[in-house]
């Protein structure tokens, strides 16, 4: 009788801290074939495409896990310098189409370019670069594109879904704090409780230290209070 399929390998991820909302950049790829991701091509994007030619990776995809500015301000330099195509959450596109007014509003640079979505992605697909497969979960709240990207048993990646000790403010057009609490307690807590959580901005947690500490969405923050925004990390 024939074993069960192994696992696919975790990938190798490398962290950068970018900008001024001190946002983390991943490029995840695989060990033995060097294909590779960048997710969440956030500002000083030339920093990325250092650390792309640094690492020898040749990124197949640029995935942004949603459409706020300091995730995606350096996608047109990224793709076009490692000619992968753009992909995030078609629900997130109005963020995307207004990139310029996010920029005015905060006093920042304009974004070198508007990315426009080569491929849209959605809840189950996979992402595959060598050996490796994210599969990708539609996970709205803090944005209705929101999405995380697990990698079957120990990464995830949540991008501003849920931080250590905090979760994705809600106060921003789309966001919707119901919408990210159930997010977070039936997609993010149902994964095993060791599972590495990457985040878009902050340190590293896990699946079950967020569960049971986390004061807004942990088991012990009860249920939650209606209506309510929650004023998280940008």
């Amino acid at each position: 009788m024939a074993g069960a399929a192994a696992a696919a390998p975790a990938p190798e991820i490398r962290r950068l801290v970018v900008g001024p909302f001190v946002q983390n950049v991943f490029l995840a790829f695989c060990g033995r074939t060097r294909e590779g991701i960048v997710v969440d091509p956030g500002f000083e994007p030339e920093r990325t495409i250092r650390l792309v030619a640094e690492e020898r990776v040749r990124v197949l995809e640029v995935i942004a896990t949603h459409g706020h500015i300091d995730h995606c301000w350096g996608a047109v330099p990224i793709c076009r310098e490692t000619r992968a195509p753009f992909r995030m959450h078609p629900g997130d596109g109005y963020w995307l189409e207004a990139l310029e007014r996010q920029a005015a509003m905060f006093g920042l640079e304009p974004a070198p370019g508007r990315p426009a979505i080569d491929r849209p992605l959605a809840d189950g697909d996979e992402v595959r670069f060598g050996e490796c497969v994210l599969r990708v979960i539609h996970t709205p709240g803090h944005t209705p594109g929101s999405v995380c990207l697990h990698d079957g048993t120990r990464t995830l990646f949540t991008g501003d879904l849920l931080f250590q000790g905090s979760v994705g403010r809600t106060d921003f057009p789309g966001g919707d704090t119901a919408t990210l609490v159930k997010s977070i307690r039936e997609r993010v807590f149902a994964l095993d409780p060791a599972t590495l959580v990457l985040p878009g901005h902050g340190p590293d947690t896990t699946v079950g230290e967020e569960r049971r500490t986390n004061p807004f969405v942990g088991d012990g923050a009860g249920p939650l209070a209606g209506g309510g925004a929650v004023e998280g990390p940008m």
